[in-house]
């Protein structure tokens, strides 16, 4: 279903369009959203809109303290709980305090993540950037699936990246024990997983009337880069040597405001009724280009395949039967 869909619609948005065109004449209100990541970068744009739109935005927080103090204007309080998504009994801690509390849920936006991160290992021994970005988000999306379901038109997003195009699924080697852990590949796995991952809920959720979609935010300078040094950001074309945004970047980066559009357009949009399964960027649904293509636009297919999705929900399954 995805591979039918994922080509362009002329949605009338841009790059770098702005959160009230993709949100307006939408009301949200009486709507509840879960945002992960939802107090820093985009994931606080994301949350300002969709609560300034009237949804009950509930951000679940590794640090509460500050993610109450960033949304104290935004959102009641008693909206902003406990999850760290290293940790699954607390994802499970909060999955259950929420199903507990809530008829039903609108929308899940994956939004948290780590990316380029020093080799480090979850409790359970998995790559910490596979198991932050992608387990951990699974344990959350399958507990809350009832819920979504009960929901009228329910969406799931999950932040995927162009960075994407670093790696396909490692289903040989998926947390680095054999080979040299490197940091730019367990990042890119982690983003295909992101983007097979609204695949496979929308293939199995779909008629339960759950659509779920994988975003490319686009570049956006935020909290994410806080593992990579000026020297390989400068290296990479974002800065200059003084740390600043270099040309390249302050022509081709986003606000986060702007970063948040794409997700928003994805959970919210009817022109996406329908259509699940697919890779979004810049407000559109995104182009499937070849695996070898060195554009800055697209997906690549490893990122959208159907049996791909298949195979790392039956291993992500196992890895969880065995934790």
């Amino acid at each position: 279903m995805a591979a039918e869909h994922q080509k362009p619609i002329n949605s009338g948005f841009q790059a770098k369009s702005e959160l009230a065109d993709i949100l307006a004449g939408i009301d949200l209100t009486g709507k509840n959203a879960i945002v992960t990541g939802g107090y820093s970068g985009i994931g606080l744009e994301t949350t300002r809109a969709l609560a300034a739109a009237g949804a009950h935005v509930h951000v679940p927080a590794r640090d509460v303290t500050r993610a109450r103090e960033t949304l104290a204007d935004i959102i009641p309080p008693e909206q902003v709980s406990e999850m760290d998504l290293a940790d699954l009994k607390s994802v499970t801690r909060f999955v259950n305090d929420f199903t507990e509390g809530h008829g039903s849920l609108d929308m899940l936006i994956a939004n948290a993540g780590v990316m380029a991160c020093p080799e480090q290992r979850t409790a359970q021994g998995w790559e910490w950037q596979f198991g932050i970005n992608h387990v951990g988000h699974f344990v959350l999306g399958l507990g809350l699936m009832d819920h979504m379901a009960k929901a009228e038109g329910a969406r799931l997003v999950t932040l995927s990246s162009i960075g994407h195009r670093m790696s396909g699924m490692r289903f040989d080697d998926l947390h680095f024990t054999r080979d040299p852990y490197e940091k730019w590949t367990a990042y890119g796995q982690s983003k295909t997983a992101q983007a097979l991952f609204a695949v496979g809920v929308n293939t199995r959720m779909r008629e339960r009337g759950i659509e779920a979609f994988g975003v490319h935010p686009g570049g956006i300078f935020t909290p994410l880069q806080r593992h990579l040094p000026n020297e390989e950001m400068a290296a990479l074309g974002w800065t200059d040597e003084t740390g600043k945004p270099s040309e390249r970047a302050a022509a081709l980066f986003k606000t986060p405001a702007q970063g948040a559009t794409t997700t928003l357009w994805c959970a919210t949009s009817p022109m996406l009724a329908g259509k699940g399964g697919v890779y979004c960027e810049d407000c559109d649904i995104a182009a499937l280009v070849a695996d070898d293509d060195t554009g800055m636009a697209g997906v690549r297919s490893w990122a959208v395949d159907a049996d791909a999705a298949d195979k790392l929900w039956d291993v992500t399954q196992s890895l969880l039967a065995d934790a």
